[in-house]
């Protein structure tokens, strides 16, 4: 296997193993439309890093989170329906940062790059960076595991309960913002909340308790890194547009297999 191929994959599993549990919260909490906003706010990370000179992933990952503190405020503030207002800076944050990464196009910026990934050219320190945050979120999500489904069921019962329900959801989407940041490498700004819906939505229908979806979607979305990774190898094809199409496959055999039963 060349080394190139090798530290994509290596990057790809970090990001499908975190992706899997946080995806099956996405499903379970309808937040797809969340995570959209916030990759698509990955792209004025990019011009923030070029302004002030700082690495590009760090400030990528530093863009994700303010806005992701800006959308915990904004919901709880209440003055607009929720998805109005994620239409509103879905589609302004990604129409300011195409804007803003084109005119750094001396910078010679491959906008195609961020937009649909670039994982067959990740470096062996973007490799331990990923897996660096990707433990760690995942470990904040074993220690949040119960607080977590227990809003997710009842929000209001579980705030009786004692639960700190705003203090909770906040370390959900914050932790959404970090492995959106990673995982901007692999899929891209477009294809990223693919990476976490579409198999955590195939596990549901393998699944029957909360941990065997979220352990299933892991699997689902390491055996999509690898085909897609395989398929791109084989055919020359875009890498990350071929791991969510693979993720894709997988997915539509859940559904005829639900069907078949």
């Amino acid at each position: 296997m060349p080394d190139f191929l090798l530290l994509a994959l290596l990057a790809g599993i970090a990001v499908a193993l975190v992706a899997g549990p946080l995806g099956a919260f996405a499903v379970w909490r309808r937040m797809a439309y969340f995570g959209d906003t916030l990759a698509h706010s990955a792209l004025l990370g990019v011009t923030f890093g070029l302004l002030l000179d700082i690495n590009l992933n760090l400030a990528i990952a530093l863009g994700c989170l303010l806005l992701a503190l800006i959308l915990v405020a904004l919901q709880n503030n209440r003055f607009l329906a929720t998805d109005t207002l994620l239409g509103i800076l879905s589609h302004s944050t990604l129409a300011l940062g195409l804007v803003c990464v084109s005119i750094f196009s001396e910078s010679r910026i491959d906008l195609l790059a961020y937009l649909f990934g670039d994982i067959l050219s990740v470096s062996q320190g973007d490799v331990i960076s990923i897996w660096v945050i990707s433990l760690a979120v995942l470990g904040a999500l074993i220690w949040l595991w119960r607080p977590l489904l227990a809003i997710t069921v009842h929000e209001e019962l579980a705030q009786v309960e004692g639960v700190p329900v705003v203090r909770v959801r906040t370390a959900l989407m914050l932790l959404m913002a970090l492995v959106i940041a990673i995982a901007m490498k692999v899929v891209g700004v477009l294809l990223i909340t693919a990476l976490l819906i579409i198999p955590a939505a195939a596990s549901r229908r393998l699944s029957r308790t909360p941990e065997q979806m979220a352990v299933i979607a892991s699997l689902l979305g390491m055996v999509a890194v690898l085909a897609g990774l395989g398929a791109s190898y084989w055919w020359d094809s875009p890498a990350g547009p071929a791991i969510v199409l693979s993720a894709t496959a997988m997915f539509s055999l859940t559904l005829l297999k639900k069907q078949q039963s």
